[in-house]
Formats: structure tokens, sequence, C-alpha cells
């Protein structure tokens, strides 16, 4: 079926093509959309249009996660909109590099020399992920960028930096396929009204009462069934940790303590070892080990967005469990990981899954507009099913 475009997505297609074929553009442009607006359909139209301008172009997409790039890579497919030179990965596949020991275990990473760099045209998803340092490296190529993000939600997790705060180009009128889609009528709430009443929106996107019995059965069940196709979010802490012990219960774990395939997240970027705040991954092996600075776990995990290249060594043990970030280890080789069953909406920030479970925190702190940025990017990490616990 011919897909039709809206008037704002074709002055929005133009615009882009009008930046990229200019002789005195600047290096990148920025694109906000909405949930719903179309943002992932745009980049396939935007990349048919420029191979008819110039044949031999390589375009390199890219996105923060794994889970993000496998959609996009999807809907580039679907639509014939990738050509056999371009690449599809995360932004830390295309700009960096290994570096490998005798044993080819993983010791560090090198940013590719702009020399390396064979692409003419990177374009790059969810973009409102992206911080300074990688956005930093990534201009570095030398290339024109297309940021594309959605400007309702969150900023990144630190720092002030955001990509999003003020795009040049911005869709914000829903797109014809996606009005019925209750996930975007429910985010479409979230993002104007801060206020979700207690219904059901459609096959799978439902918001119940906490209180309620029936909804305490249906967590149960809900969570019996966790893969790494689910997330479940929060806003309190104190949440996060109670979650995380009671599904961890359900599924079968008896010790307090991290096991192999525990979910976990890294709590605190690495730029040497490449970790970054909020990524996701399992344990492969740990063992505890004990000196002179204290108690730590030795552990190899295997992360969602490293592609085949897993992160090994110290991590702390104080850390799994605790209610806050630990900012003073006692050693520096020491990285930050906990339980990640139950997140807060923050570290969910560019994680997408087919199910997602919310549970309304409001901070009593916080003022309206931030709350419906909490709500909103939080109904739209889902994918397909959504359940908003009230």
């Amino acid at each position: 079926m011919e897909i039709e475009l809206s008037m704002q997505q074709q002055e929005t297609i133009t615009k882009i093509l009008q930046w990229f074929k200019s002789p005195a553009r600047k290096q990148y442009i920025t694109l906000g959309g909405y949930a719903g607006t179309g943002k992932t359909t745009l980049i396939g139209f935007i990349s048919k249009q420029l191979r008819e301008g110039d044949a031999q172009l390589k375009v390199a997409f890219c996105s923060y996660t794994g889970k993000a790039v496998r959609i996009m890579d999807r809907k580039l497919q679907d639509s014939k909109s990738i050509f056999p030179d371009d690449s599809v990965s995360t932004i830390h596949r295309l700009i960096y590099e290994p570096q490998l020991n005798d044993d080819g275990v993983v010791i560090g990473w090198r940013r590719k020399s702009e020399k390396e760099f064979k692409y003419g045209l990177i374009i790059v998803d969810e973009a409102s992920m992206v911080n300074q340092t990688i956005w930093e490296d990534l201009l570095q190529c030398d290339v024109p960028i297309l940021a594309i993000g959605d400007h309702g939600q969150l900023p990144p997790i630190e720092g002030r930096f955001n990509l999003m705060d003020d795009p040049e180009l911005r869709l914000e009128e829903i797109y014809r396929q996606e009005k019925d889609n209750p996930i975007v009528f429910v985010s479409k709430m979230a993002r104007t009204r801060g206020i979700i009443p207690t219904m059901e929106y459609g096959k799978g996107v439902v918001k119940m009462s906490r209180t309620n019995p029936d909804t305490q059965e249906f967590l149960s069940d809900l969570f019996l069934s966790y893969d790494d196709d689910m997330l479940v979010l929060v806003g309190y802490n104190n949440t996060r940790v109670k979650l995380n012990k009671a599904i961890r219960g359900l599924l079968g774990f008896e010790s307090e303590e991290p096991q192999v395939s525990d979910r976990v997240i890294c709590l605190r970027n690495s730029y040497d070892k490449h970790l970054s705040n909020g990524m996701m991954g399992r344990i492969k092996s740990i063992e505890t080990i004990t000196d002179d600075w204290g108690k730590y776990y030795k552990a190899r995990i295997s992360l969602d967005d490293r592609e085949g290249y897993d992160f090994e060594g110290l991590i702390s043990y104080n850390q799994f469990g605790a209610k806050e970030t630990i900012h003073a280890e006692k050693t520096p080789e020491v990285d930050l990981f906990d339980f990640g069953y139950a997140l807060t909406v923050h570290k969910a920030q560019g994680s997408q899954a087919r199910r997602v479970v919310v549970f309304e925190e409001k901070f009593s702190s916080m003022e309206h507009d931030m709350w419906k940025r909490w709500l909103y990017t939080a109904v739209t990490r889902a994918s397909e099913e959504l359940y908003i616990i009230g």
C-alpha cells in the first residue's frame, strides 16, 4: 500500500534535502517528533530521495540502543529504503572499535578516525538519548549528521546537554496511520494533560488501580513471564528496590546477591570501558572477591548494545539492592551495576520494549510540566502492550 505523507512531513523532507545539498550547510540538523508523527517512516523517504541525486551516497543509520536499531532496520527493510553499501548499527559500533589483548579480551575502545569513515551521511535515530561525549565523537567523523529524536521526552540522564531541547525542525501532527494506535492516544494524553484515566484503551493497553486486588494478581502473573522484552518503570527508588526483589523471587532467585542470568543495569558512565549509565545486560559469570580494599564481585556481563563484546571486570558489592547510586567506591576499577528488572523512568530513556508496566509515581517537588514529560517518556517506551498502574 502506498504511504501518503502529510503536508508537514513533505515540508520537513524538503527542508532536510535543502540542508544536505547546500554548499554552505552546517554539519548537522535536528528533527524532533512526538510519538506517532512518523519519524521513522520519514527516514525511509529521505533515504530514497537522497539517492535520486547521488546514487553513490552511503548512509550510516544508527541509534543509541540495540533494540532501537533492530526496529529501525526492520522498517527500512520493509520500505526498501536501505541500499547495499549502507550500514545500520548502534552508534557505538559505528564509531568505535575494540582493542583486544593476545587472548582476545577487550581491554579498551578506540574512536575510528575520519579517514576510516566511508559514509557520506549519518542519520541518528532516538537522538534524545545521545550525551555530549558521544555527540562530540560523532562530529569528529566530519560528515553531515541528521539527528532525529522526541522533543517531548525527558532530557538525557546526566548533564545539561540535550540535542532535542530545541530542534530546528519539528513533527507534531499525529501521522494518519497512527491515529488509531492506543499507545499513541495514551501518550498524547500524557504529553498534553499529564492525566490518564483508569480504563482500557485497546488490546493490551490498560490503566488499572493499584488498590484493586485483581491488579495485584495480574501483576504477579505478568512478572512470572518477565523477559528482556519487558520494562517495569517506576518513579521512586524505594519502589524500584522492592519490585526488583519481588520479581527476582517470582523468577526463582533464592539469594539476595546477584546470580548468573540476573538482569542488571549499569549506573555510572565509564568512558575508558565504554559503559553508559542506563545500559542493560545479563550476568554470564560472577564470583565474590575480598581483599584489602573490601568486597567486590568479579563479573562477566553480556551487554544488550555491545553486540558480542562482553564487559569483564570488578563491580560493586554494595550497590546491589541499594536505594541510591554509590558515588564513592574505594577503587576506581570498580564499576556500578544493580538489578535491572525494575527501573526508574530516567534510566529507561532510549529503551523500548514490547511490553511495559508503568507505576505512576510523582515526586511532591515535581512541577506539572516535568510530570507530563515523565509520564510521556514512560508510556512511549512501549511498542505493543502498556499497563499503567495508577
